[in-house]
C-alpha cells in the first residue's frame, strides 16, 4: 500500500535533526585520527574550521535545493532532478551499501563498546550482540510513527548537548596552561606536504561534521518545508560548529596533543584529568549521543530508498507505507537487514570504514552542489523560496573543497576509497538490469 507521509516535523524538530545526525560518536574518537594527521594544534583547530566551511557552504547552496524541491529524498532528489534517474540511483544504492549502513553498523558497535566501561568483561559475541539489539530495538521504535522518532531526536540531542557543555566548561575551567601548545607562527611539528596532510585530516572531520543534510531526507514531512528544511540545515551547522571548535579546545586545555593523538576515547581522558569518576560518567554522554544518533538514522535514510521507489527507480514495496503508522516500514526493515550485514561482517571496525564511508558521502555531496549550477541554467525561472547566499561563490567553494578532498583520499587511502568505486560499477549494471526489466 501507498500513501503519503504526515507533515508534523518542524523547525525545532528539524534543527534537532540535523544537530543529532552530526554529534555521534565522531567528536569522541576522531581527535586522535586528526592529531595525528596534523600534529599542531593550531593546525587542528584549522582543520576543524575547514570543516565547518565545508558543512557552512553545503548548507547554504542545499537551502536553495531543499526550498526547490520540498519532498522526501533530500540529496537523491537533488541528484535525480539535475543528472537524471541513474545518478539518483546510484545515490541511493550508495547509502544503502556504505554510507548509511556502514555508519549505522559502526555506532552500534561504538555503542556497545563504550558500555564496556560499565561490563568490563563484555566478550566480542556479547558486544556484537549488544550491537544488534540496539539497532534492531531502534528501527522498531521508528517504525511507530515520524512524532516517536522526533521526541527521541529533541530527547537525546538536548541531553548530547548539555553533555559536551559540561566538558566544555571543565576544560575552560580546569585546564593546564603548561598542556597548550597553540603555535600560532606554526614553527614547529608542521607537515612537510601541509596541503595533503590538512586534506587527510578532514576524514575525521567530515565522518563527525557529516549529518546536517538528513534534515533534507524528511522534507516531505516537515510544516512549511521550503523555508523549514533550509534554516534548520543553516541552524544545525552553526551550532555543531560552534560546539566542535569549543570541545576541541576543552580537550587540548585538558591534554597535551601528544597524548590526544594516543588516545581512542579523548573526551574520558580528558575528563578522568577533572576527577576519577570524569571517564565514567562521561562515557555515560557518550553512549547516549551515541545512542540518539542510531535513532537518527535509522529513521531518516529509508527515506530516500522510499522516494527512489515512489519515482519507480527501486523496488516498489520500498514505497509500502504502514496504514497505521504511516512510515515507510518496508524501507526501514530492508535497511536494517542490510545494516545487520555489514555488522556481522565488519564487527570491531568502526575506525576502519571511516574514510571508506566519507569518500563516498562526500563525493555525493559534491555532485550534489554542483546541481545548483545546473538549475540555474536549466531551470532559471523557477520558484526559489530560498537563494542560495553569496551565489556562485559559496556553492563554487564547497564543491572545489569536496573534489579536492575526494581526489586525495583516492590518491591517499585507494585501498579504502577503491570498493566504493568497485560497489558504484555494480550499481550502474543493477540498474540498467532494473530499467530492463
Amino acid at each position: 500500500m501507498s500513501g503519503h507521509l504526515q507533515k508534523k516535523l518542524t523547525l525545532y524538530g528539524l534543527t534537532m535533526i540535523a544537530v543529532g545526525s552530526c554529534i555521534g560518536s565522531g567528536i569522541f574518537v576522531t581527535p586522535a585520527q586528526i592529531a595525528r594527521a596534523v600534529p599542531n594544534a593550531t593546525l587542528v583547530l584549522a582543520v576543524w574550521a575547514l570543516g565547518g566551511v565545508i558543512a557552512l557552504t553545503g548548507a547554504l547552496t542545499f537551502s536553495e535545493l531543499g526550498g526547490m524541491f520540498p519532498k522526501s529524498g533530500g540529496v537523491y532528489v537533488y541528484l535525480k532532478e539535475a543528472y537524471g534517474d541513474m545518478v539518483g540511483f546510484l545515490y541511493g544504492w550508495i547509502i544503502l551499501l556504505v554510507i548509511n549502513t556502514g555508519a549505522l553498523a559502526g555506532l552500534c558497535v561504538a555503542f556497545a563498546e563504550y558500555l564496556k566501561i560499565f561490563v568490563p568483561d563484555m566478550s566480542q559475541g556479547a558486544k556484537t550482540a549488544v550491537a544488534a539489539v540496539t539497532m534492531l530495538v531502534l528501527t522498531g521504535i521508528n517504525i511507530l510513527g515520524v512524532n516517536v522518532s522526533q521526541s527521541l531526536s529533541n530527547l537525546f540531542t538536548g541531553l548530547k548537548l548539555l553533555a559536551i557543555g559540561g566538558i566544555i566548561v571543565a576544560g575552560f575551567l580546569f585546564f593546564d596552561p603548561g598542556k597548550l601548545h597553540l603555535d600560532f607562527s606554526l614553527a614547529k611539528n608542521v607537515p612537510d606536504n601541509l596541503t595533503t596532510a590538512m586534506l587527510t585530516g578532514l576524514i575525521g572531520v567530515l565522518f563527525s561534521v557529516g549529518g546536517w543534510h538528513h534534515a533534507s531526507y524528511l522534507a516531505g514531512e516537515a510544516i512549511d518545508a521550503p523555508r523549514t528544511v533550509p534554516r534548520a540545515m543553516f541552524l544545525g551547522v552553526i551550532i555543531v560548529m560552534a560546539m566542535y571548535l569549543l570541545i576541541n579546545l576543552a580537550y587540548m586545555f585538558l591534554l597535551p596533543l601528544e597524548a590526544i593523538a594516543e588516545t581512542p576515547r579523548v573526551a574520558g581522558d580528558a575528563m578522568a584529568t577533572v576527577a576519577p569518576w570524569g571517564g565514567k560518567a562521561v562515557a555515560v554522554a557518550i553512549s547516549l549521543s551515541i545512542f540518539g544518533t542510531i535513532s537518527i538514522y535509522t529513521m531518516s535514510a529509508p527515506r530516500i530508498y522510499f522516494a527512489m521507489a515512489e519515482d519507480g527507480i527501486f523496488f516498489k514495496q520500498l514505497a509500502f507505507v504502514h496504514p497505521r503508522w504511516r512510515t515507510p516500514v518496508t524501507a526501514m526493515l530492508v535497511q536494517v537487514v542490510w545494516a545487520m550485514a555489514v555488522l556481522l561482517f565488519f564487527q570491531g571496525l568502526f575506525d576502519k570504514i571511516i574514510t571508506f564511508v566519507t569518500f563516498m558521502d562526500i563525493a555525493f555531496m559534491g555532485l550534489a552542489g554542483a546541481a545548483i549550477f545546473v538549475f540555474r541554467r536549466k531551470q532559471p525561472s523557477a520558484v526559489r523560496p530560498v537563494k542560495a547566499w553569496g551565489y556562485p561563490l559559496v556553492p563554487l567553494v564547497f564543491v572545489a573543497i569536496s573534489a579536492a578532498f575526494a581526489l586525495n583520499t583516492l590518491l591517499e587511502r585507494p585501498d579504502q576509497a577503491l570498493p566504493g568505486l568497485g560497489l558504484l560499477v555494480l550499481g550502474a549494471g543493477v540498474f540498467w538490469v532494473f530499467k530492463k526489466r
